[in-house]
């Protein structure tokens, strides 16, 4: 789907751009979307959630672990966006309300 996803930049206010935080074979090919994402004219202004999800599933990585291999906080430091960083899994609804609390919070500036 990434390939597609320029065409609805236009007119985003904000990026939630999830994380499957459970499959670690594809942490480096979403940190490499995510710079593709970042690096978009249309999206330099927006407030931007990057969402690790899947948090409950069992034999995962330590967030911690995660946000080290995706280098999180190199690219908070040097995106010219704002970058959020919250976990959850949509399963269980753990981490729902921290998310539409930070949408609230971008949807009113």
């Amino acid at each position: 789907m990434g390939p597609i996803w320029p065409s609805y930049f236009q007119d985003c206010f904000a990026v939630i751009f999830m994380v499957d935080s459970a499959n670690i074979v594809q942490i480096s090919s979403s940190c490499i979307q995510l710079l593709s994402v970042l690096s978009a004219d249309p999206l330099r202004n927006v407030s931007v959630l990057i969402l690790f999800n899947k948090r409950d599933m069992p034999c995962l990585m330590s967030l911690t672990e995660i946000k080290s291999l995706f280098r999180i906080d190199d690219i908070v430091s040097s995106a010219p966006q704002p970058i959020t960083t919250l976990e959850a899994s949509a399963r269980s609804g753990q981490g729902l309300q921290e998310v539409l609390s930070w949408l609230e919070s971008v949807a009113v500036k």
